[in-house]
């Protein structure tokens, strides 16, 4: 058996989609995996669907090396308080130069696509025109299945997906 993998999980401070962190982190715990929560700040962060979780570090005090693989967090907080966070990029960035999975669901896809690492790529993420213009940006080749696998990129198109998103998670980091 692989050994444990520590993930973060990067989400918004308000916003992010309650079920696109919780079902991730669940399947990564139960498969022994460590979830680590990041966000622009530390303290509490609450939910779409009005949750609340304990930051346990902020984005900008990671180092990508401690780490096994990122995911991006959706919701409608995403955009306000990620896509133009230089720290969430460029742990981003340095978690697919190493070659480990770099995964985002939702309005995610969007920190991949600013981040530089769709150009090319098949990606998916939520269905809105401004996330299609983040993803066009980047050069990704926006598709609208739930999940997509490219490479150590995985992405999904939003809350319906995360139980298949989280399973792919699970196999990508177990690898």
């Amino acid at each position: 058996m692989p050994a444990a993998a520590t993930v973060v999980l990067a989400i918004a401070p308000e916003g992010f989609r309650d079920e696109e962190l919780e079902c991730p982190l669940a399947a990564l715990e139960q498969a022994g995996h460590r979830g680590l929560l990041a966000s622009t700040r530390a303290g509490k962060a609450r939910g779409m669907l009005g949750g609340e979780v304990e930051v346990h570090t902020t984005l900008a005090g990671l180092d990508a090396r401690g780490l096994d693989a990122i995911v991006i967090v959706g919701g409608d907080g995403c955009p306000r308080h990620l896509w133009s966070h230089q720290p969430v990029e460029n742990l981003v960035r340095s978690v697919f130069a190493a070659g480990k999975p770099v995964a985002a669901i939702c309005f995610g896809s969007g920190v991949l696509a600013r981040a530089g690492v769709l150009a090319g790529r098949r990606a998916t993420g939520f269905n809105s025109p401004l996330l299609a213009v983040e993803m066009k940006r980047g050069g990704a080749l926006f598709v609208m299945d739930p999940v997509v696998v490219d490479g150590s990129i995985l992405t999904a198109n939003g809350p319906l997906a995360s139980a298949a998103f989280a399973d792919r998670l699970v196999t990508l980091v177990s690898r």
